[in-house]
């Protein structure tokens, strides 16, 4: 018996209910138990090095491993985040599933060496890779598998965070830097929620932070929110530049691509060697030091300098915990000089630095108030505001298409979808 296909991909019909109720939940599912093992592998990997210090000095073997396994299998995928970007603006071809394992081996050998990077970017692109898997059985068309794109995209960032509101909100946010797509809404939200609670079921735990000390909201308060969030936000805009940078320097002047990591993770390795691992790493101690103590003021710049130089090289990862941690710090060295208390600060830093250099300040907003608490929205809002209108136009994902007001310090201009850099 054939399946009625205009029945079934008939909005509002009881079928095409159920076939996309199914559908997020297996995305969620998917998502979900992918970001487990990735984070139980990641634990692994990162005590691993904690207990063997001269796993430093192999960064650069590892880098040359990591570079060569895009070079010769993973060409097609080295675009990352900016490539399910641009398909899901300028469809061209599926998203091979190879993006995934090839993902997953890359950030567990720069973080088994010590490269600074972060972790959403590997679960963001597994998500996504696996949703495209189902494509072909739902028979979903060209209108659908963007909305696909997003379940995939929100579940792999719920799950590894643990925050499944802020998870269905940047898959939505992130694809337009700054606009949403609210008929993607739902989908989105039940693939996350069914991500994060499969996550949670594999017994993978997510990190807590300190619950903020909060004084009582004033004008003031407020004016010294949005001080502190026109400093996240020129932050974020330095973060992104300065790996923009970075990559543009490595592809420019080292034609070869594993030599990119090669040669980076030598200069990182020694660094690192002879300066200390505090921003090697996803570097959460730090970021809960800076919740109880000001972090020295030159922090978020070595961080900024370590992270741009490791993805720059073309070590694989995520930016985001780095943009946790240039903020936390960041927000815990201001406490002298801006009067709100340091832990609130800190938190503001956390959330606001990534609002401006990801463009999506509603998922990061939602993301305070899931880790922090939803008595700190009133402070998240102004800060995270502020930060993402005074971080320019450019963020941390060069193939974002948007239309997104700045502050007059930048102008205001309509961005063309851009063609990802080969790393």
């Amino acid at each position: 018996m054939k399946t009625d296909t205009k029945t079934t991909n008939k909005p509002g019909s009881l079928p095409y209910l159920l076939k996309w109720l199914l559908l997020c939940c297996t995305v969620g599912l998917l998502s979900g138990s992918a970001s487990a093992l990735f984070l139980a592998l990641l634990q692994q990997a990162t005590e691993f090095r904690e207990a063997h210090s001269w796993m430093l000095l192999l960064l650069p073997l590892l880098g040359l491993l990591c570079g060569s396994l895009y070079h010769y299998a993973g060409a097609s995928v080295s675009g990352g985040n900016n490539l399910l970007i641009e398909e899901f603006h300028t469809p061209r071809r599926p998203i091979p599933f190879r993006m995934a394992p090839l993902v997953l081996a890359g950030t567990l050998l720069t973080h088994l060496g010590g490269g600074s990077a972060g972790r959403e970017g590997t679960a963001v692109q597994m998500g996504a890779a696996l949703a495209e898997r189902l494509k072909v059985p739902f028979r979903l068309n060209r209108k659908e598998r963007r909305i696909l794109l997003i379940t995939g995209i929100s579940g792999g960032f719920a799950s590894v965070f643990g925050t499944p509101l802020a998870g269905a909100v940047f898959g939505l946010e992130v694809l337009h830097g700054g606009r949403t797509r609210y008929t993607a809404l739902l989908p989105a939200l039940l693939s996350a929620l069914v991500a994060d609670l499969s996550c949670r079921a594999w017994q993978i735990g997510h990190t807590h932070y300190p619950r903020p000390v909060l004084p009582e909201f004033s004008f003031s308060s407020l004016g010294f929110c949005i001080a502190a969030g026109m400093l996240f936000g020129l932050a974020a805009l330095l973060f992104s530049q300065s790996i923009h940078a970075c990559t543009r320097l490595f592809v420019r002047y080292i034609t070869w691509p594993p030599l990119r990591p090669l040669l980076g993770g030598t200069v990182l390795a020694a660094l690192f060697w002879y300066g200390g691992t505090r921003y090697a790493g996803l570097g959460i101690s730090v970021i809960g030091e800076a919740f109880r103590s000001p972090a020295p003021a030159h922090d978020f710049l070595l961080k900024i300098l370590f992270t741009a130089f490791t993805l720059g090289a073309g070590f694989k990862g995520g930016e985001v915990t780095p943009l946790f941690f240039t903020g936390a710090v960041l927000g815990s060295a201001l406490s002298p000089w801006i009067p709100l208390p340091l832990s609130l600060l800190t938190a503001l830093g956390f959330t606001a630095v990534f609002a401006g250099a990801s463009n999506t300040p509603l998922a990061c907003i939602l993301m305070g108030i899931e880790l922090f608490g939803a008595e700190t929205a009133i402070y998240l809002v102004p800060a995270c505001i502020t930060a993402y209108f005074f971080s320019g136009h450019k963020g941390i994902y060069s193939s974002q298409a948007a239309e997104r007001p700045g502050h007059l310090l930048f102008g205001t201009t309509k961005k063309r979808l851009m063609r990802y850099p080969r790393r």
